[in-house]
């Protein structure tokens, strides 16, 4: 079978984007030439590749099995490149990098950007989610997590410490009654979570600060958190780091009122080894140490 490795490199654009429109343009080709690519690779293998539907393109098992295999050929010919071009490579490609909400809004994208800059033969997603981002069916090739990955043959480090702390508005707090104490709290209404639905452990940590607190809105969101906070009607628990950004949110009672919980990257071994993959990685392990006292609340 003799396949075109170009229709093969549009189909592997559509397989991570789902959709033909936005591949044309990332791959600067037009719309009817990936359509066309994407009918001849089908021909060619003799399969229907992808669901059609209003919502995208949906990998069929066939199509997903094709997609495990181009991706084997493509960390090979990454891992071919840099042993040959060495440290005078110019590296290029694509990196999907899976994130926290609130940690890739206020940490990752601006530090993304940069990075962006630094190499800008690399093009960057960023899944700055509130849930898990699942590399085991490849939905991102590296990983910042709020939890250590416990199964799955990855390589994992340990990012950075960060602190969460009380927040509310200086309106809030002059409205309200004095907070001298922990004990004071029980008097506060708070904005936080929906239990049930948090998707880790790690993120109950208001029940930690002040057991038995009265939370007046929960969402699933931290940013959503935030913006309410910053209304005025409540106090909630803020990572310091998202704080930071505005100067109407004030901290309660410092480090009394505060937890600190830990930030875990990691990746797929065969994935932490292409060079773009690990420039990402290595770039972003230097802006966690640098920044290291801003995490923790502290700068």
């Amino acid at each position: 079978m003799d396949i075109n490795w170009d229709n093969l490199r549009v189909f592997l654009a559509v397989a991570r984007s789902r959709s033909a429109l936005e591949s044309a343009a990332a791959l600067r080709l037009d719309h009817s030439t990936v359509t066309r690519r994407l009918k001849k690779l089908e021909s060619d293998i003799g399969s229907q590749l992808f669901d059609r539907s209003p919502q995208g393109h949906v990998l069929t098992p066939i199509g997903q099995r094709l997609l495990e295999s181009v991706e084997d050929i493509e960390r090979t010919l990454a891992r071919v490149d840099s042993r040959i071009a060495g440290d005078n490579q110019v590296l290029t490609g694509h990196v999907r990098l899976g994130g926290t909400e609130g940690f890739g809004s206020a940490f990752l994208a601006p530090h993304l950007a940069d990075f962006c800059a630094r190499h800008p033969s690399i093009e960057v997603d960023l899944l700055a989610v509130p849930r898990f981002v699942n590399l085991s069916k490849r939905e991102a090739d590296l990983a910042v997590s709020i939890e250590r990955p416990r199964a799955g043959s990855f390589v994992v480090c340990k990012l950075s410490d960060y602190r969460l702390a009380v927040y509310g508005t200086r309106e809030y707090l002059r409205r309200h009654p004095p907070i001298r104490q922990l004990a004071d709290l029980a008097a506060h209404r708070f904005i936080g979570y929906v239990d049930e639905l948090s998707f880790s452990a790690e993120l109950r940590y208001l029940q930690k600060i002040t057991p038995g607190a009265h939370v007046a809105l929960r969402s699933t969101s931290i940013v959503a958190q935030m913006h309410a906070v910053r209304r005025g009607h409540a106090l909630g628990v803020l990572p310091c780091f998202l704080a930071a950004g505005h100067d109407d949110l004030v901290r309660v009672l410092d480090d009394d009122a505060s937890v600190v919980r830990t930030f875990w990257m990691y990746a797929p071994k065969e994935q932490r080894e292409i060079a773009r993959v690990r420039a990402l990685w290595d770039y972003l392990r230097e802006a966690a140490r640098v920044q290291q006292d801003f995490l923790l609340g502290t700068a």
